[in-house]
């Protein structure tokens, strides 16, 4: 039946109508992957604003749901490729990461990225498989290193560099630095502060050469706190006003109330953050706070404790000072970065506690302190005279210790990073440093829950585990100066069961 002309205006009205429940055939015809671009051409569409709209939402359709295309769901971790090929050291002793003691002559099969056996007799495979042999002709086996302060972004490149350069250089100058990393003997890097998802999901997918990352993303700070590098230009800050160069970045994120901090949080969680890292306390190479300084407060600190617990992992805090770190911890953090001007009732409390400690060797570099301000000298001495007594007092309470290096900002100290190592011989025994940053710092890196990116056994040789492995020319629980020289000392270094390094080829 012919259509009876309309009266003036019920045309357009037609057309709406008419377009609403197009556009809901078109949404279920969406879920049939063979549904395609021909059919905006069976309907002979007349270019319009309506067609042009459903144009557009079936080649959305065809886009999102073709056969071709592969979605990747934000916050799901990329596929790791794994080494099908084998590998079997012989003739080695063992460092496994716990006892202080070496094992007799031993061999270790890898298949995959695992430790899949350890014996003292030989193990035999078969002739016909991809297997390669390793002659450690009595060498020590060691787990791969762990530092659990590390910052790949900024280590290595100067302050000014960072505050004014191109996002794509230095994230070049971050991947140097990860292979840098790696090929120095650390498998393994806690990374507090730094945008440094996308060169994870890169190093993971093979794409470039670096150790496993636990992110924590940006560093979160309150206003004039540790990680408020702003320009005083750039003030005041405005609610929902534009972000700082830092901030942009992904350095830090700048929160001033428990809302603020919640959402900071979430949004490094959201990234795929393993662990949240919360500035409590003033810094060294900040200008703008005292190292007495206590930020934040107990409520704004708890806020990123539940948004943390509420993914399963938890927060660690930067803070020097007993008052701040008392706060942090009443807060429910879980571990405390740097404390070196702890007091001893403070240091007990961590140990009744079960707190984390994750401390450094920070100690006088003239180097480094020319090159500082005024205001970071002065505060540099305060905490290189505390690193004596904070290790210390970290032994008599056997608080649960872990070793990282920190160094920001200097390329001539990140290429001494091993020596931040071997300087704890003046605390520890060769074995117990090298415990420290083996199996110690693998148990902190578990702290991460399900957020742990690397679920399995880090930082120890043993079956089953991860199979991150250094083969060192010498005894480093006898000469632990040995790690300072890893391009001569460190023969092979393995991570994830891939060679990366071998001399004896």
């Amino acid at each position: 039946m012919k259509r009876s002309s309309p009266e003036p205006g019920s045309e357009e009205l037609y057309e709406t109508v008419s377009f609403v429940y197009f556009i809901r055939w078109l949404w279920s015809r969406c879920l049939e992957p063979s549904f395609g671009l021909t059919t905006i051409r069976k309907f002979k569409l007349v270019p319009g604003p309506s067609s042009l709209l459903a144009a557009l939402l079936v080649g959305l359709c065809q886009v999102s749901l073709g056969q071709d295309y592969d979605i990747e769901v934000p916050g799901q971790p990329p596929a790791v490729p794994v080494p099908k090929a084998a590998t079997l050291f012989q003739n080695v002793r063992i460092f496994d990461g716990t006892s202080p003691t070496l094992s007799a002559p031993s061999n270790v099969l890898i298949r995959g990225n695992t430790i899949e056996q350890i014996s003292g007799s030989p193990i035999t495979v078969d002739a016909n498989a991809n297997v390669q042999v390793i002659a450690g002709n009595g060498r020590v086996l060691m787990p791969g290193l762990i530092d659990a302060h590390w910052h790949l972004f900024m280590a290595a490149t100067p302050q000014p560099v960072l505050m004014t350069s191109e996002a794509s250089y230095l994230n070049l100058l971050a991947a140097r630095q990860a292979e840098a990393t790696l090929m120095s003997g650390f498998t393994t890097v806690r990374d507090l502060g730094g945008p440094v998802f996308g060169l994870k999901r890169a190093i993971d997918e093979g794409v470039m050469v670096g150790p496993r990352i636990y992110p924590s993303g940006a560093m979160i700070s309150q206003t004039s706190g540790h990680g408020d590098f702003r320009f005083l230009f750039e003030l005041p800050r405005k609610l929902g006003g534009p972000l700082s160069n830092s901030e942009l970045e992904g350095i830090a994120a700048i929160a001033d109330s428990a809302d603020e901090v919640r959402l900071r949080a979430r949004e490094q969680l959201r990234h795929g953050a393993s662990q949240i890292k919360l500035m409590a306390g003033g810094g060294v190479s900040s200008p703008f706070n005292p190292i007495e300084s206590t930020q934040f407060t107990e409520p704004e600190i708890r806020a990123a404790v539940e948004a943390a617990e509420n993914w399963g992992t938890y927060v660690t805090a930067h803070a020097y000072m007993p008052r701040a770190i008392r706060q942090a911890i009443a807060a429910g953090v879980k571990c405390i970065e740097h404390g070196h001007l702890i007091d001893e009732p403070t240091a007990k409390l961590m140990a009744d506690k079960g707190i984390w400690w994750s401390l450094q060797p920070l100690r006088y570099d003239e180097g480094a302190f020319q090159r500082m301000s005024p205001v970071s000298q002065k505060k540099a001495l305060q905490v290189w005279a505390g690193t004596d007594k904070a290790y210390k007092l970290a032994k008599k309470y056997k608080i649960k210790t872990a070793w990282g290096a920190d160094i920001l900002f200097d390329p001539g100290a990140a290429r001494r990073h091993m020596t931040d190592l071997s300087v704890m011989a003046q605390w520890y025994t060769p074995a117990e440093v090298l415990k420290m940053a083996t199996a110690d710092n693998g148990e902190l890196m578990a702290l991460s829950g399900i957020m742990n990116p690397y679920p399995g056994k880090l930082g120890v040789v043993k079956p089953s585990a991860f199979a991150d492995l250094l083969l060192v020319d010498g005894d480093p629980t006898a000469n632990i100066k040995l790690v300072e020289d890893p391009e001569k000392n460190f023969i092979v270094i393995m991570k994830d069961g891939k060679i990366y390094k071998n001399t004896l080829k």
